[in-house]
């Protein structure tokens, strides 16, 4: 399973851009659940925590395409290093605004400004193995790689920032994202051999959103990033519910480990289905792995069906961006990749709000069931609209 990843790594560069990258964009699965613990451990509200975290998203969804629009005009380090600044001082702004009391609306507007201020580094480390590889079946595997490395953040962090929160403070979490997000951005930004070159002038082309494939992508991974948002606010309520909030991060890993192991296998194979077949059977199955956490009523058995429901994650994501590697023109590729990122994200803001008021209103085991109306959307508007992403030639690998 491991040998089609070794040859990754022989191009000159790209070690280097794939470290930094994976220090810079760890906090992607630590802010969303440290800012829930950290406004829940000061106001007691799983509904305001999940507007202050849908606040940060909707902003992060808002800004994607534009700062994607940005990075291709004027190229990746010349972005990154300013907003990179600003979104560590907008959190920190958050922190205190949260440590000194200080209005409610504070939270919100700093929250905004952190979340339009956030990059999307896996987008852009995307972008950098398009540049460096030519090879289709290369790019499969990297694209894979990524993934899984995207869910072996998604398994450290949760865990790392409920302990941080338990063990020191409500702010240290947060305190640990701002460091690697700075570090690992800079890093990456001055690595500039590997860095896809700036395309200043894209005469009359508009947004990539406007090609019918990437909306339906975009769509898609709206009602899959509500799935994601809702399941990290409920499960920490599920495992407070039953008297283990310490076990969150782990529950939270399941579900992430679940999509890294499906993910290491899934670029390691050549495959002879279309992009297109892959991705509809993805989907279906992401809706049918999320039916057994419905019934979950004990947190060890709960972590199982987390895991479980992870399995489809990995490859139904990596599927996605390689549509749209294939359908969006190379100097609209850090906007087309964006796109998806920021429609995840979006949607993640959405399943935090929302998560949090059912939880409010019903408990954990009963919101469960939003994030599965989410999972079955998602697979009905891929299917219902599958003929819009197949490609005129179809790569198999």
């Amino acid at each position: 399973m491991v040998g089609p990843y070794r040859g990754l790594f022989g191009t000159p560069g790209v070690k280097g851009f794939v470290i930094a990258g994976f220090i810079g964009r760890a906090p992607m699965s630590m802010l969303g659940i440290g800012v829930i613990l950290l406004i829940t451990a000061i106001t007691g509200s799983y509904a305001k925590a999940g507007a202050v975290a849908a606040t940060f998203s909707i902003a992060v969804a808002v800004a994607g395409p534009l700062t994607g629009r940005l990075v291709d005009r004027f190229g990746q380090a010349r972005v990154l290093v300013p907003l990179v600044l600003l979104h560590a001082c907008s959190l920190t702004a958050l922190m205190l605004c949260a440590h000194s009391g200080t209005p409610e609306w504070t939270l919100y507007a700093a929250g905004a400004v952190s979340g339009a201020t956030g990059i999307s580094l896996g987008s852009l480390v995307r972008a950098r193995w398009s540049h460096v590889l030519a090879d289709p079946a290369k790019l499969h595997t990297a694209f894979s790689f990524e993934s899984v490395a995207d869910e072996l953040i998604f398994v450290g962090g949760p865990a790392f920032v409920t302990a941080l929160t338990i063990a020191i403070n409500p702010y240290a979490g947060l305190i640990a994202a701002i460091v690697l997000t700075v570090s690992g951005t800079l890093a990456f930004a001055a690595m500039r051999g590997t860095e896809p070159p700036a395309v200043r002038h894209r005469g009359a082309a508009g947004s990539p959103i406007a090609i019918p494939g990437v909306a339906l992508l975009s769509a898609v991974f709206l009602a899959m990033g509500a799935v994601f948002g809702s399941v990290d606010i409920i499960t920490v309520a599920f495992a407070e519910e039953h008297g283990s909030k310490g076990a969150a991060g782990l529950l939270l890993a399941s579900i992430a480990c679940g999509s890294a192991v499906s993910g290491l296998w899934y670029g390691s194979r050549h495959w002879k289905i279309s992009l297109r077949a892959r991705f509809v059977r993805g989907l279906s199955l992401f809706a049918a792995g999320l039916t057994p956490v419905l019934l979950m009523r004990d947190v060890r058995v709960m972590a199982l069906a987390l895991f479980v429901a992870g399995l489809s994650i990995s490859p139904t994501i990596i599927t996605g961006f390689s549509l749209v590697e294939r359908m969006v023109p190379a100097a609209q590729l850090n906007e087309g990749m964006a796109w998806v990122t920021t429609s995840i994200n979006l949607g993640v803001a959405v399943g935090s709000w929302a998560g949090g008021r059912l939880t409010d209103a019903f408990g954990a085991s009963n919101a469960y069931g939003f994030s599965y109306a989410c999972a079955l959307l998602a697979a009905v508007v891929g299917l219902a609209g599958s003929a819009l992403v197949r490609l005129r030639h179809q790569h198999t690998n």
